[in-house]
C-alpha cells in the first residue's frame, strides 16, 4: 500500500473506488474497503480528521487518532493508496469556499455546520481522487443522503454506494466513538439499537422508538426517505458520547 500525503503526488489510473474516512478504522470501514476492492481496479482510502465537520471542539480533540494502526488495517484490507493529507493541504491559507446543503434533517439541526464541512471535504476528495464510485456506511445515512444530493445537484460523475451497518455481537453499531463508552455506558447505549429494532413494523415507529429509549432524551427520532427507502434514524447521548443509528423500515438501500 502506498501512503500519499500531498495532492500533487496522487497519480491514479483505472477505475478507482474511494472510501472517505477519518481514521479510527474498524470492521465497518473494512467492509467498505472490501466492497471497493471487489468493484474497482484501485482502492483509495482517505485518512483525514476533518475539523470543519466537528461542531464541538472537545469532540474534535477527543477523536481517536492512531495512524500506524489505521495504516496496518487499510493495507490488510486491500487498500492500494492511503491518502493522508494535512489540514494545510486540504484547506490552504486563504481557503474561503464552502458547500452548503439544505434539508439535512434532525442530524443537521442538531449539529449546525456539520454537513457544510462534510459536503465540502467530500467534494474536494471527489475532485482530487476522481473516483468512479465512493463508499459510505448506512450508519451515517443522513450523511450519505447529503452526499447523494451533492452528486445530483452538482452533476458529479460518480456513483455513491451505501452498505449496511456493521454491528458488534450485542447489536451496537460500530463507531469510532464506542471506545469512549464505559462498561455501564455501553450497556445503556444498547437501548438505541433495541429501540429502533422494536419500532420495525409499528404503526408509529417514531413514537415506538421514543417509548423504548428508557428515559433517554434523544436529539431526534425521525423518518428518513433515502432514495425511496424508508429509514428510522435517531441520535442519543450516553454520558459525553453522542451515538447515531438507524434501521431500514421499507425498501432497500442502493
Amino acid at each position: 500500500m502506498k501512503i500519499v500525503r500531498s495532492i500533487a503526488e496522487l497519480k491514479l489510473e483505472g477505475d478507482v473506488g474511494l472510501v472517505p474516512t477519518m481514521g479510527a478504522l474498524h470492521d465497518g470501514h473494512i467492509a467498505l474497503f472490501r466492497a471497493a476492492r471487489a468493484e474497482n481496479d484501485l482502492v483509495v482510502a482517505s485518512l483525514f480528521v476533518n475539523a470543519a465537520q466537528f461542531d464541538e471542539q472537545t469532540d474534535f480533540d477527543a477523536y481517536a487518532r492512531d495512524e500506524a494502526r489505521d495504516e496496518r488495517i487499510a493495507a490488510d484490507a486491500g487498500v492500494d493508496v492511503l491518502f493522508a493529507p494535512s489540514a494545510d493541504e486540504m484547506y490552504p491559507a486563504g481557503f474561503v469556499t464552502w458547500v452548503d446543503v439544505e434539508g439535512t434533517g434532525g442530524e443537521g439541526v442538531a449539529r449546525p455546520g456539520h454537513f457544510r464541512g462534510v459536503a465540502t471535504v467530500c467534494l474536494k476528495l471527489f475532485n482530487i481522487v476522481q473516483p468512479r464510485c465512493a463508499y459510505f456506511g448506512q450508519k451515517d445515512a443522513q450523511q450519505a443522503a447529503v452526499i447523494r444530493k451533492l452528486v445530483r445537484d452538482l452533476n458529479l460523475d460518480i456513483e455513491i454506494r451505501v452498505h449496511p451497518t456493521v454491528r458488534d455481537a450485542d447489536g451496537l453499531a460500530l463507531s469510532s466513538r464506542n471506545v469512549r463508552l464505559s462498561d455501564s455506558e455501553r450497556e445503556r447505549a444498547l437501548a438505541l439499537p433495541r429501540a429502533l429494532q422494536a419500532a420495525i413494523g409499528s404503526a408509529d415507529p417514531v413514537a415506538t422508538a421514543r417509548a423504548q429509549l428508557n428515559g433517554m432524551n434523544p436529539d431526534y427520532v425521525e423518518l428518513l426517505d433515502f432514495d425511496g427507502a424508508l429509514l428510522l434514524a435517531a441520535a442519543v447521548r450516553v454520558g459525553s458520547t453522542r451515538l447515531i443509528d438507524n434501521v431500514l423500515l421499507k425498501g432497500e438501500l442502493r
